[in-house]
C-alpha cells in the first residue's frame, strides 16, 4: 500500500484549474466597488457568509418586499466577443432593477452570481465594476454575490451572470395594473437600443448580414457596436422621481422578453385592450440596421425587440403631462404612444399613422 501511494501524482486545487489566491485577490479588487454602493440598512461588508441589511420602513403604511432575478441573456456572448464586461454588470442589475420599478418598486439591495471556466480577474472585476455603478444609480447596495470557478463548465473567455434584488413598495401606492381603465393614455419611455433582449435574433440577423460592427456605422453616423451593445437603460431614478410626485399611475411595464405585444398584454385585465400607435415615435438608427440585414415581419419585430420603447407608464390622460414633465426632469425621453379602451379582439394592436 505504502508503494503504490508513493507513486501517486501529487496535485493541488490549482492543478484542477481552480485558484484560491486568484479567487481572493479578485475580492480584494472589488471591494472598493461594493463599497461604493453602500446606504446606512447594510450591516456587513463584502466577504461574509450572507448580506446583512436592516431596512427601516416607518415612513411606510403596508411596506411589501419584491423579489426579481435575471440575467443578460444571449447578448453576454457579444460582450465577450467585444470585450464589454462593464456593460454585461449593467445590465444584469437593469433587468432586475427595471422589473421591480414596473411595481413602483425602489430596489433596496442586489446580489450577483458569477460564474467563469477560469478566473480573469481584469474581466471579472469589470463586470462588478459595472454592476457597481448600476447599483450607485439606482441607490441599490450591492450587498455581495458569488464567484464560482468552474473548469470544463465554460468555453475559455465565457462566463455568465445572473442577479437578484429585493426591493420595496407601499401597498396602497403599488402600481400593479389593476386600476388601469378604458380611456387611459400610454406613455413610452426611449430605449438605448435593444438593451437585452432579442439578442439571439440580434446575433443571427449580424450573421446573415455579414456585419461588421466595430467599422459599420449608423445612419446618424454612430457606431454600430456603441449602439447594438449599447447598456439596458435604467428607469429606476425616474420611476422613483414619479412615484414620489403624486401623479396618479395606473400601470407600469418593461417592455423585455415579448416585447411590446405581451408585456402590456400581462397587466392588462380580460376586458381591456391597448392600441399602440408605432409612429408616434421614431425608431432609433440601429434597429434599422439590424432590421435591414432580413426580412423580419412587423408584429415579429416588435415582439421580440423593444424598438425604441423600453419601459411604459399606463395613467388618466388627466396626468399625461404632469408624468411627463417629472420623467423628462429625471432625464428621459416621452412619447405618448397609445392609448387603453374596451377589448373587442386582440389585447394589443399596433397601427402606423
Amino acid at each position: 500500500m505504502s508503494d503504490s501511494n508513493s507513486q501517486k501524482e501529487k496535485i493541488s486545487y490549482a492543478d484542477c484549474g481552480v485558484d484560491i489566491d486568484a479567487g481572493n485577490a479578485f475580492v480584494g479588487r472589488i471591494k472598493n466597488a461594493v463599497s461604493s454602493t453602500m446606504r446606512p440598512e447594510v450591516l456587513a461588508g463584502l466577504g461574509g457568509f450572507g448580506g446583512l441589511f436592516q431596512p427601516d420602513f416607518s415612513n411606510m403604511e403596508e411596506p411589501v418586499l419584491v423579489s426579481g432575478t435575471d440575467g443578460v441573456g444571449t447578448k453576454l456572448l457579444l460582450l465577450q466577443e467585444y470585450d464589454r464586461p462593464h456593460v454585461a454588470g449593467i445590465d444584469a442589475v437593469a433587468m432586475c432593477v427595471n422589473d421591480l420599478a414596473a411595481l413602483g418598486a425602489a430596489p433596496l439591495f442586489f446580489l450577483d452570481y458569477l460564474a467563469t471556466g477560469a478566473l480573469k480577474g481584469e474581466t471579472l472585476a469589470g463586470v462588478v465594476e459595472g454592476i457597481a455603478d448600476a447599483c450607485k444609480t439606482c441607490e441599490c447596495a450591492l450587498v455581495g454575490g458569488e464567484t464560482a470557478e468552474m473548469p470544463g463548465m465554460y468555453a475559455p473567455g465565457h462566463y455568465d451572470i445572473g442577479g437578484f434584488c429585493v426591493g420595496v413598495v407601499d401597498k396602497p401606492k403599488m402600481v400593479d395594473g389593476s386600476t388601469i381603465a378604458d380611456g387611459d393614455v400610454v406613455l413610452g419611455l426611449a430605449s438605448n437600443g435593444p438593451h437585452s433582449n432579442g439578442f439571439s435574433m440580434v446575433r443571427k440577423l449580424l450573421e446573415l448580414g455579414k456585419a461588421d460592427i466595430i467599422n459599420d456605422t449608423l445612419s446618424d453616423g454612430s457606431k454600430a457596436i456603441d449602439k447594438v451593445l449599447s447598456p439596458t437603460r435604467l428607469y429606476v431614478p425616474a420611476i422613483n422621481a414619479l412615484m414620489k410626485s403624486g401623479v396618479n399611475v395606473h400601470g407600469f411595464s418593461h417592455i423585455t422578453g415579448g416585447g411590446m405585444f405581451d408585456n402590456l398584454e400581462r397587466i392588462l385585465s380580460d376586458d381591456l385592450a391597448v392600441t399602440v400607435d408605432v409612429s408616434s415615435w421614431g425608431v432609433p438608427p440601429v434597429f434599422e440596421y439590424l432590421l435591414g440585414f432580413a426580412d423580419v415581419e412587423k408584429n415579429e419585430r416588435y415582439r421580440t425587440l423593444n424598438m425604441g420603447i423600453g419601459f411604459v407608464a399606463i395613467l388618466p390622460a388627466s396626468e399625461a403631462a404632469a408624468a411627463t414633465e417629472v420623467l423628462e426632469a429625471a432625464g428621459e425621453t416621452v412619447y405618448k404612444i397609445g392609448n387603453i379602451h374596451k377589448r373587442d379582439g386582440e389585447a394589443v394592436t399596433l397601427i402606423d399613422s
